[in-house]
C-alpha cells in the first residue's frame, strides 16, 4: 500500500518560508526550508482563496504530506520566481492505496 507520494515523482526543488503572522513591521516568516522535493505545475488556474475571492493561481505543487506551508507562506519556485501560497490542502485516504500529499496553489 502506498502511504506517501513516491520521491521519484517529486522532481523539482523549492524553498518554503512558512508564514508566521503579522507584526508591526508587516508579514513575518519562519526560517526558510530549502530544497523541498515537489512536483510543480506552472499552469495558471482559477482558484478560490480562503476569504472567498476568486484568484488566478500561477502555479500549483504537490509535496510530502507533512510539509509546513500555511497559506501566506513565501515560496521560491525552481525557476527562481517568488510567490505566495494561496491555499494548502492535505490529501489523505487512510486504508486506500493512494498517496498522501500536500497540494499548494500559489499566486
Amino acid at each position: 500500500m502506498v502511504t506517501r507520494v513516491p520521491p521519484a515523482l517529486l522532481r523539482h526543488r523549492i524553498t518554503v518560508e512558512p508564514y508566521a503572522g503579522e507584526s508591526a513591521y508587516g508579514q513575518q516568516y519562519r526560517h526558510a526550508i530549502p530544497g523541498v522535493p515537489a512536483l510543480v505545475d506552472a499552469s495558471p488556474r482559477l482558484v478560490r482563496a480562503p476569504d472567498g475571492r476568486q484568484v488566478t493561481a500561477s502555479a500549483t505543487f504537490i509535496a510530502g504530506p507533512v510539509l509546513d506551508c500555511p497559506p501566506g507562506s513565501r515560496i521560491t519556485l525552481p525557476d527562481g520566481r517568488m510567490t505566495t501560497a494561496i491555499t494548502v490542502t492535505h490529501h489523505t485516504a487512510p486504508g486506500l492505496p493512494v498517496p498522501a500529499c500536500t497540494e499548494v496553489t500559489c499566486e
